[in-house]
């Protein structure tokens, strides 16, 4: 979620620029976790003897692998490219980065918004950034991916692709 300049000693790779993970907060996972357990009560209360306690059994883990893999996504910036989740992007191909804050993550995925777009939004994540591409022979005009610290992801894209730009000259 914060800037992490550690990799592991096995790691061969240059410090992250920026890294987050876009987990849940706090509040969305004991809200989540509740229903679960609300649920897997109700299902008990209908069911009589040990069959009603296989409900506690198979929900809330259900509950807690969805949580888990709504929050697995991560973002940062290494080598020379800009990572969200499995996909990469070289930041030779960014001409330009655009902070979002709520209103203009709202207005970028509008009615307005490119279909080729590659977009990764989390409803629970105000902020964003716009990478506007710069690559004819790739269709996508931009990537929007959310981000709780949009300037300082700007910011560390830019500086990897001039950083990029410079080692390449």
């Amino acid at each position: 979620m914060s800037q992490s300049s550690a990799t592991s000693p096995t790691d061969d790779r240059a410090p992250a620029r920026y890294a987050e993970r876009l987990k849940l907060p706090w509040w969305a996972l004991l809200i989540a976790l509740l229903g679960g357990l609300i649920f897997a009560a109700e299902i008990w209360m209908g069911v009589p003897g040990a069959r009603g306690w296989v409900a506690f059994g198979l929900v809330v883990p259900v509950v807690a692998g969805l949580l888990w893999w709504l929050g697995r996504v991560r973002v940062a910036v290494r080598d020379g490219e800009f990572l969200v989740d499995d996909a990469r992007l070289p930041v030779r191909f960014v001409a330009d980065v655009v902070a979002l804050d709520l209103e203009g993550r709202r207005e970028v995925l509008s009615v307005g918004a490119h279909p080729l777009a590659f977009v990764v939004q989390r409803p629970w994540i105000a902020g964003a950034v716009q990478i506007v591409l710069d690559d004819p022979a790739d269709p996508t005009p931009y990537w929007v991916v959310s981000t709780r610290h949009p300037v300082r992801l700007a910011e560390a894209i830019l500086a990897e692709r001039d950083a990029s730009a410079g080692s390449a000259r």
